[in-house]
């Protein structure tokens, strides 16, 4: 895992929620012209005050842009967008038809809600002064 993959992770962890993150499907990175960039697709739990018991799960996409090289080296940006809702198994077969469709011999690497917060220190926990 690299530091940048890391750096993704913990953004996706900030938008989404650190223990809301149910599994992740990470593409490969693509390296071009000085710029770094990755997609993944994330699958999260449903708000439990508003779906306790559904089979469904928030399903964001999530993607990355680094520059590595060049006058604006440093420069991060990345977007984490709710697309829709679903089932994991149909998230899975989504994932697998994308992979299908682009014609390139890559599997996206499943990472799972656990091995996601092995990953990704858990957020600071802060406590408030009494009054």
């Amino acid at each position: 895992m690299t530091e940048t993959t890391e750096r993704f992770f913990r953004e996706i962890s900030d938008r989404v929620g650190y223990d809301q993150v149910a599994e992740l499907y990470l593409f490969p990175v693509i390296r071009q012209s000085g710029v770094e960039a990755a997609v993944a697709v994330v699958a999260a739990y449903p708000d439990p005050l508003v779906e306790s018991h559904s089979p469904r799960h928030v399903v964001y996409s999530a993607s990355y842009r680094s520059t590595v090289k060049g006058t604006d080296r440093g420069k991060w940006s990345v977007d984490v967008v709710a697309e829709a809702d679903a089932p994991l198994i149909t998230i899975e077969e989504v994932v697998r038809g994308v992979v299908q469709r682009s014609g390139e011999q890559f599997q996206p690497e499943h990472i799972t809600g656990a091995e996601f917060r092995a990953i990704v220190p858990a957020p600071a926990i802060v406590l408030s002064e009494p009054a």
